[in-house]
């Protein structure tokens, strides 16, 4: 993976640390992640609330790791989030960004998160139009306890790679229209052509970990 990843920075004329590989542990165990953490890697991306809360007390030991919501949060169970996650990269309200605001006034830390934005007709895909960007990231910005990282976006899902080009250059460009740096976009099946097209996050469970197990 770390080669593949290298590679794909070289031939888009990219450094290779400047971007990070989130290793994606939805239902995996707490001990794959403790081994993925002892191999060197940091950033661990879950999807839910409740599955990781059961797993986080499992990790005490990997205290330089650091975990990313990256599937869709109700704004109900914000309080939680706000509290087991370093960033939460699935913000599409300004209510939400609110509520996340709200939550960490008494921690006296600030929040790391990213916009979701659905580019895709799918009607299962969350995340905010690309016309509402401007005022949930005003929204954001005007709340003391978040910090704006960037955007992130999950195209329709394909075995062709190719097929996910189009999702990541639009996100690029919504990201260099509204000054924001970080973009997280590209996963097992097509993190290399995201990386082309300028992702700073990649998103992989798959690749790192083989398939998961079925519900």
């Amino acid at each position: 993976m770390e080669s593949r990843i290298a590679d794909a920075a070289q031939r888009a004329g990219r450094r290779r640390q400047d971007i990070t590989l989130l290793a994606v542990t939805k239902k995996f165990p707490a001990s794959k992640m403790r081994e993925a953490y002892e191999l060197g890697l940091r950033e661990f991306g879950e999807n839910y609330v409740q599955e990781f809360e059961g797993k986080r007390l499992e990790l005490g030991t990997c205290t330089e790791a650091r975990f990313h919501l990256i599937g869709h949060l109700q704004s109900n169970k914000a309080k939680r989030a706000a509290e087991i996650f370093q960033v939460v990269q699935t913000v599409d309200t300004p209510k939400l960004a609110r509520r996340l605001n709200e939550e960490m006034a008494s921690d006296g830390k600030a929040l790391d998160v990213m916009i979701e934005v659905k580019l895709s007709t799918e009607e299962a895909k969350s995340g905010a139009a690309p016309e509402s960007l401007p005022a949930l990231i005003e929204a954001i910005r005007c709340s003391a306890n978040l910090r704006l990282l960037g955007l992130m976006t999950i195209p329709p899902w394909s075995q062709e790679a190719e097929r996910s080009r189009p999702y990541f250059t639009r996100l690029r460009k919504l990201a260099e229209e509204n000054r924001l740096p970080q973009l997280s976009m590209g996963m097992s099946n097509d993190f290399e052509v995201a990386i082309a097209e300028g992702a700073t996050i990649v998103r992989i469970g798959t690749a790192l970990f083989g398939p998961r197990r079925k519900e």
